[in-house]
């Protein structure tokens, strides 16, 4: 019998902490540690398939540019996309295959540099509201905003960044190839911080476009074209909490899609941390998947057996 693949998210976050330089050895330290708790559960014959974010990355990446943009051509948003996929994959790429050999478990671990494609009508190229790069001074922001055509948008009395749209992913074009070379027996790294947005034109030609996606969206659709049934989130809580940070806080060990949605319309889940994972889940739910577990790494093999973590069904 055919196993369906496993889909595991893992967070941006999750190589750089809050208050690091974000060195390659903080980031090669923090693979290894989670890749280390993936490692332990890992059964043979499980297809494998890993997402991941790149937040943090891209933003170093805008900001190199910036500094050296009398030296060398900026690149537009969608390469450095790509390369923050390309980079990163190769540190979980390398991490996983070394904690893998470690316990004696061969197997190979292959990265793809994904393509999304997204509608390029989606309202958020209208109102891009998704800040990214360096932050600049009042006067800056205006000269950038005539000078190369940015949305410019003050964040939190901390200066003013660029903003750029963050569409809702359609279609993931190395679907099939990340589905048959998981079910061959290798791990699959892909759809790095929501994949390289693309559109596509009449005669099915793409191009990429300036904007990033969702980490957890994309990590939705991708589990939900290769088939999955099982989608894990991982993030920097053990679970999800109702009240999170508040007195009140409770955490919710399992629930349904209906409740769920009640939960992010009372905004239970706020858009830039645990929202955009419950939402993921609904989705995937909504469209065939079976169960959705958000868990740290720490508890992976806790939530599998329903220990830990949430469970959305």
């Amino acid at each position: 019998m055919t196993l369906l693949p496993l889909v595991i998210a893992i967070g941006g976050n999750a190589l750089i902490r809050q208050g690091e330089r974000g060195t390659v050895d903080e980031q090669v330290a923090h693979a290894d540690s989670c890749m280390a708790h993936i490692a332990e559960f890992i059964e043979p014959g499980q297809p494998l398939i890993i997402t991941h974010g790149n937040g943090p990355f891209v933003g170093n990446t805008l900001i190199q540019m910036e500094c050296a943009k009398d030296t060398i051509p900026p690149m537009p948003l969608f390469i450095a996309d790509a390369d923050s996929e390309g980079g990163i994959g190769f540190i979980l790429q390398q991490s996983l295959y070394n904690q893998l050999a470690k316990l004696g478990k061969r197997v190979n671990v292959v990265s793809v540099v994904t393509q999304v494609v997204v509608d390029k009508k989606d309202p958020a190229f209208i109102m891009p509201e998704k800040p990214v790069g360096p932050f600049f001074s009042m006067e800056e922001a205006r000269f950038m905003s005539v000078a190369r055509g940015w949305a410019m948008s003050e964040d939190a009395g901390r200066g003013w960044r660029r903003v750029v749209p963050s569409p809702r992913p359609i279609r993931i074009i190395e679907a099939d190839t990340i589905r048959r070379t998981a079910q061959g027996g290798d791990i699959v790294i892909a759809a790095g911080g929501g994949g390289v947005p693309v559109v596509e034109d009449e005669n099915g030609l793409l191009r990429g476009i300036d904007a990033v996606i969702d980490k957890d969206l994309a990590s939705s659709l991708l589990a939900r074209q290769v088939g999955a049934k099982k989608l894990m989130i991982l993030t920097s809580v053990d679970c999800v909490y109702l009240d999170y940070g508040k007195p009140a806080q409770r955490r919710i060990s399992r629930i349904g899609v209906s409740e769920a949605k009640e939960h992010l319309a009372q905004g239970q889940f706020p858009p830039g941390s645990m929202g955009p994972k419950v939402q993921a889940a609904i989705e995937f739910i909504e469209h065939g998947g079976g169960e959705v577990i958000i868990t740290s790494p720490e508890m992976i093999k806790e939530a599998i057996s329903s220990k830990a973590g949430t469970v959305i069904a």
